[in-house]
């Protein structure tokens, strides 16, 4: 056999990918597996793809104009990708190749059935499967027949749906070729699908069979209805029996036709429950083998499995490693932060370190373990009503998998219940000089940093960031910073209990809330208005901004009329609010002083959607709604019986909560200040790695843990160069995954339910977080740098950390997929009177951009309208 151009299976390893396909390697490896049958054949290698499209000149300048296309214009795609495909298809096979597939034929029998089944180089990996991206032929007879869909195969590398599928996938359309698997063709009674984890859930302990009569065919293309079970612990838990009305079997000429099944056959089992179980027993050896769950293509032949395909689940989201084999319950860290996107080892691996609790990570996101509070009675009730605090979704989801009684063990109460030791601390006066106090301690930690990191580098520097992270935990351990935000957060919950059940009335904390003093986050939003005034009047500088291109721009403007007072403006702004970003809690994100190009747009916005003077006409206005709100809110209490109590604990509550509510902010604006300043140290350690030839470009180090990096700092070498292309690979793969609320040690994934009745139908329910109701354009938004926003817009967003709020000054409205009552989005919300919905699962892909909905702030639900 000519191994350049053709290869037996049983001679093919998972190794040979570059070689066989990404097919073409699992079912030499699957050939190897004891007690595994798969049927035998040959791989047409990727060497035989490269030397017939070097044959057609024609297919090279159709990638190059390929390669310029646009990712979104599918009709230049279709055109370009069904020449390409033409062109490969009618190139002749040479006659050596010709010949060596033929002698292959010869070994099986000329005139034996095949399948004849494409294998890309970029197919069934671990993190893209690829799954009927390219073409399958069954039931192949002859040889001319059989190098005919080899061609055709070649070709399928270049479908619509396989180029879009790797443009998605960030993969170049000439990095991927084409091996082609030709096997021998089973005839099966029955054939399905085999997932060794439940594909809805997650679940790594439930194996789902689907299963038909006749070839696999019937299923993957949707004709007929599979039955479907589900086998946990060697048993079929559940089973679902479909009326097959059809199935698709082998012609004996060729080909394949669709054939109506008998009615007294339709609704039998196409396997017995032993046989499901057998079945799930070999598809566990195969997991073993591959070490990841797997998507099984198998066929039953005379009571015998034959194995045609396996593939790894790449939806998945992984489950992160204990160390132990006993249950564990998990909660998204992210979903708490409003960030769920995935975070760079350095950036997760740096919040470990400085957060207050052990984090796991898992999908570049972090999780927190709550199994033990969870089994606890004692902490059981608090952690619930913490959580759903902040997202009821979360709480839910824990419910859940305490209902099913069986997964988290109920442990006893370790401690007597009652007041902890030394009673509870004393509550702190309602004195705005708490507030200033803690502020300016803060600062002068923040200040002693900036110190003295100047003179560190090196392994000390390591070292005093080390200890520098242990100031960062007491700063927010500070018992007095707990305090003063608790109180905030107890007041807005007392009132809003206490306002509804005397006067019937929601959220009512929300208006009385306006225009708190010392919200960091809502002054970020309104100087950016104060940036704007400077700019408007200056056209030049308009112009300028309007054309910016990179962050360089601000070294243009001096030279403009007025450009250097635009350019001082922007820059006070970035010395006080440059440390923030987008995802600001993974420190490998680009802050904005490091990429200020970041708020041009924002600016501009502003710039055309406000007059001058906005940002204190707004904080004003805001400030006496709440005052006109607080007079009304005691005025009517007064009317009540015992109103005069009433009204007094009403006044000081609301005295309580507009002292603390904007403290709520400052801690996490003490973090990111922290974080720029480590971050600028690192990346001067990063530029000296570059240097010494050690790494390629400073952002390889986001590629690193803070551990990793300490050690190739100390030893001024990097082991392992090619650790970073794999971290790159699977940080690339992580924006794929979708991070559950709540995760179990089975990786079962889930989101919680509203568990409501009271909305109107077809209306997309969330957290009310901001009273009042709004109607407008939707604009979804998923990156704040290319938001293009009116007034009157409503904002429809995945998630809103700190850094989206000079957004907020310029929308009536707030929709987002993630958060909860205290989150910073509906804090900010709240801070300047936008109705907010939050936690409105999959909204940014339920609304569509440009479509008008209403906003049903203080009930929590959103209408999309005609």
């Amino acid at each position: 056999m000519n191994q350049q151009y053709v290869w037996d299976l049983q001679d093919v390893d998972a190794t040979q990918v570059a070689l066989v396909g990404g097919k073409g390697a699992h079912l030499g490896a699957l050939s190897r597996i004891e007690g595994v049958r798969v049927p035998g054949g040959f791989c047409v290698t990727t060497e035989a793809f490269r030397r017939v499209v070097a044959q057609a000149p024609p297919v090279d300048d159709l990638l190059d104009r390929l390669s310029r296309v646009d990712a979104d214009d599918r009709e230049a795609i279709r055109t370009l990708s069904a020449q390409i495909r033409r062109a490969v298809e009618e190139i002749a096979v040479p006659d050596d190749l010709a010949a060596a597939i033929t002698g292959a034929l010869a070994r099986s029998g000329e005139r034996a059935a095949y399948a004849v089944r494409s294998s890309a180089t970029a197919e069934d990996l671990p993190t893209a499967s690829f799954a009927g991206q390219q073409d399958t032929y069954l039931n192949v007879i002859g040889p001319a027949a059989v190098l005919r869909h080899i061609s055709r195969c070649w070709a399928s590398l270049f479908t619509e749906r396989a180029v879009i599928y790797r443009r998605r996938n960030g993969i170049d359309d000439r990095s991927v070729h084409m091996a082609v698997v030709v096997q021998q063709m089973a005839f099966p009674h029955a054939s399905g699908i085999l997932f060794t984890a439940d594909p809805v859930t997650g679940n790594r302990k439930v194996a789902t069979v689907d299963a038909g009569f006749g070839l696999g065919e019937a299923l993957v293309s949707g004709l007929v209805n599979p039955d479907v079970f589900a086998v946990r612990d060697g048993k079929v838990v559940t089973r679902a029996i479909a009326a097959k009305q059809r199935a698709v079997t082998a012609l004996p000429a060729g080909g394949t036709r669709e054939v109506a099944i008998d009615a007294q056959q339709q609704e039998q089992p196409a396997l017995t429950d032993a046989q499901v179980v057998r079945l799930v027993e070999l598809g566990r050896r195969i997991e073993a083998h591959f070490g990841s769950p797997q998507d099984i293509e198998w066929c039953l032949v005379d009571d015998g499995f034959r194995i045609v395909q396996s593939r790894p689940i790449t939806t998945l989201f992984p489950v992160p490693e204990s160390g132990d084999r006993e249950n564990h319950v998990y909660v998204s860290v992210g979903h708490g932060q409003m960030m769920t996107d995935p975070m760079k080892p350095l950036g997760f691996s740096m919040w470990q370190l400085t957060a207050m609790v052990q984090m796991h990570e898992a999908g570049g996101r972090l999780f927190v373990d709550v199994t033990a509070r969870l089994a606890s009675p004692a902490s059981r009730a608090g952690l619930l009503d913490a959580l759903g605090k902040g997202d009821p979704l979360v709480r839910d989801a824990l419910e859940t998998v305490l209902d099913r009684g069986d997964f988290v063990p109920s442990l006893p109460d370790t401690a007597p219940a009652g007041p902890p030791r030394g009673g509870a601390p004393a509550p702190i006066e309602t004195d705005p000089a708490v507030v200033t106090a803690l502020i300016e301690r803060s600062r002068a930690s923040i200040a002693a940093l900036e110190r003295d990191i100047r003179t560190k580098s090196g392994p000390a520097l390591f070292d005093f960031l080390l200890e520098a992270f242990e100031e960062h935990k007491r700063v927010l351990s500070d018992p007095l910073s707990i305090q003063a935000i608790m109180a905030g957060m107890e007041a807005t919950w007392w009132l809003n209990d206490k306002l509804q059940e005397w006067l019937g009335e929601k959220n009512a904390a929300d208006t009385l809330t306006l225009s708190a003093p010392d919200n960091i986050t809502s002054e970020m939003g309104l100087a950016l208005l104060d940036v704007a005034d400077v700019i408007r009047p200056l056209p030049e500088v308009v112009a300028h901004l309007r054309g910016v291109q990179d962050d360089g721009f601000l070294d243009g403007l001096a030279k403009l009329p007025g450009g250097a007072e635009a350019r001082d403006a922007i820059e006070a702004y970035l010395d006080r609010y440059g440390m923030r970003c987008v995802g600001e809690i993974d420190i490998t994100r680009p802050r904005w002083r490091e990429r200020p190009s970041t708020l041009v747009p924002v600016i501009l916005d502003n710039v055309r959607n406000f007059g001058p003077g906005a940002a204190e006409r707004r904080f004003e206005e805001g400030r006496l709604r709440a005052q006109q709100k607080e007079q009304e809110v005691l005025s009517r209490l007064r009317a009540l019986p015992d109103g005069a109590r009433k009204a007094d604990e009403t006044r000081r509550m609301i005295d309580r909560v507009r002292t603390f509510i904007g403290y709520r902010e400052y801690p996490k604006y003490g973090i990111i200040s922290r974080y720029f300043v480590y971050k600028q140290a690192l990346m001067e350690e990063a530029g000296r790695l570059v240097q010494a030839g050690v790494i390629t470009e400073p952002e390889d180090v986001f590629y690193l843990t803070f551990q990793e990096l300490h050690e190739v700092v100390r030893a001024n070498r990097l082991e392992d160069r090619e650790l970073l292309t794999q971290r790159k690979e699977a940080f690339r793969s992580y924006h794929a995954l979708t991070p559950p609320r709540v995760l179990t040690s089975d990786g079962e994934a889930l989101t919680g339910a509203y568990r409501r009745d009271d909305v109107p139908a077809g209306a997309l329910v969330g957290v009310p977080v901001s009273a009042g109701t709004v109607e407008g354009r939707a604009r979804v938004v998923l990156d704040m740098a290319e938001a293009d926003l009116e007034a009157g817009d409503i904002l429809v967003t995945a998630f809103t950390d700190p850094s989206w709020s000079p957004l907020f000054v310029g929308i009536a409205g707030l929709v987002t997929e993630v958060g909860g009552l205290m989150t910073h989005g509906a804090v900010i919300a709240r801070e300047y009177g936008l109705p907010a919905v939050v936690g409105v699962e999959r909204a940014t892909r339920l609304i569509r951009d440009g479509q008008r909905i209403r906003v049903h702030g203080t009930d929590g639900y959103v209408e999309i309208l005609p």
